[in-house]
């Protein structure tokens, strides 16, 4: 059993995350803004921790996940304005990076986006922002040291997903269920010797555990 820590643990992917790690016995800690969703957490099993993510440190970040196993951030601003993109997609992770440092916590699994992202229609300034805000927390995780595992993955659908999927460090762009994302990363986590290494996932025809099995010999 591990104790980890979810940044995100409300949004579409997090809160799918949340009972599979619980199945697995792993215990869970969620991080949360609004005050009614602590309630919420707790009833599905969750400690929750209160924070936002436009007011957080690396301190308070450190506060958080010290004693962590692994942490999972996947939130993100969801097209909600520049600023909340850059300290939330961009400086969030970074935060992430200065506590696991201090704290000792090494693993970090961190939801990214497909690099081709955007790239057969017209795209807005806010889009691109958002897109630089993600490389800036791929490269600064992948310079970290730390084990991390950064996983990209395509159009996010909010639907549970069926568990198959295609995985591999490069794909032909697509769709995948926020449900397939959370399968994935649980996965992952079960596999610890998976680490330093980048992902691109999309919805395919290989159930999760086997998707994941073959990457340990890509």
């Amino acid at each position: 059993m591990a104790d980890i820590v979810l940044i995100g643990a409300t949004g579409g992917i997090g809160s799918r995350l949340i009972p599979m790690l619980i199945r697995r016995g792993h215990s869970v800690t969620g991080l949360h803004r609004k005050p009614e969703q602590a309630e919420e957490l707790r009833d599905a099993g969750v400690t929750p921790a209160p924070g936002d993510l436009m007011e957080m440190t690396a301190d308070d970040f450190a506060a958080i996940i010290k004693g962590a196993d692994a942490v999972v951030f996947s939130a993100g601003a969801a097209g909600s304005g520049a600023d909340r993109t850059t300290t939330i997609d961009g400086e969030g992770p970074l935060k992430l990076i200065d506590a696991a440092r201090s704290t000792g916590v090494k693993r970090v699994y961190l939801v990214s986006v497909f690099p081709d992202a955007g790239r057969d229609r017209e795209t807005s300034d806010g889009f691109e922002h958002y897109m630089r805000e993600k490389k800036r927390a791929d490269a600064a995780l992948a310079a970290s040291g730390l084990d991390y595992v950064i996983i990209r993955p395509g159009t996010l659908k909010s639907e549970d997903g069926n568990g198959q999927v295609a995985a591999n460090r490069a794909l032909t762009y697509g769709d995948v269920a926020r449900g397939n994302v959370a399968a994935f990363i649980a996965e992952l986590i079960d596999a610890p010797d998976i680490r330093k290494d980048i992902f691109e996932l999309t919805d395919g025809e290989t159930p999760v555990d086997a998707a994941v099995a073959a990457l340990r010999c890509v």
